[in-house]
């Protein structure tokens, strides 16, 4: 089946998979090919694509997941390649992204993008410790 995951800065990912599983509101869903027409919320996580006997692992933030016979596509506010992740780098920004939400806590608009923020640094982290995790499993 076909899979596009697309964030405001381009294409994260765009090809075949095998299948792919998503986290939504209703926890994670997988979707193979021929899955029935399905749109729905896509919470911070970890979206997987397998295909070819590989399976890629991507962070994402919240968006959109639009199901159709022969494919879907994943609309993400964001979407980063779990492998190309550093831990150091993340838990400096999470840190970074706490402080500012810790700050922003009187404004309701910057408190809602520092809290979007914070939840985005959260799921790369829990992203590249399930990849890690499957890993070592293997």
């Amino acid at each position: 089946m076909r899979v596009e995951l697309i964030t405001p800065e381009g294409t994260s990912y765009s090809g075949d998979a095998v299948s792919v599983t998503v986290p939504s509101g209703m926890g994670e869903i997988t979707i193979l090919e021929n899955h029935i027409p399905l749109m729905s919320n896509v919470m911070p996580g970890t979206v997987i694509v397998r295909k070819d006997g590989e399976e890629l692992y991507f962070a994402v933030a919240r968006g959109v997941v639009q199901v159709e016979k022969h494919g879907l596509m994943i609309l993400a506010d964001g979407a980063d390649r779990t492998d190309a992740l550093e831990e150091s780098a993340i838990e400096i920004a999470k840190k970074r992204a706490e402080e500012l939400r810790n700050e922003r806590r009187n404004d309701e608009e910057a408190f809602a993008d520092a809290t979007a923020l914070l939840e985005r640094e959260i799921a790369k982290l829990a992203s590249l410790r399930r990849l890690r995790s499957r890993r070592r499993s293997i």
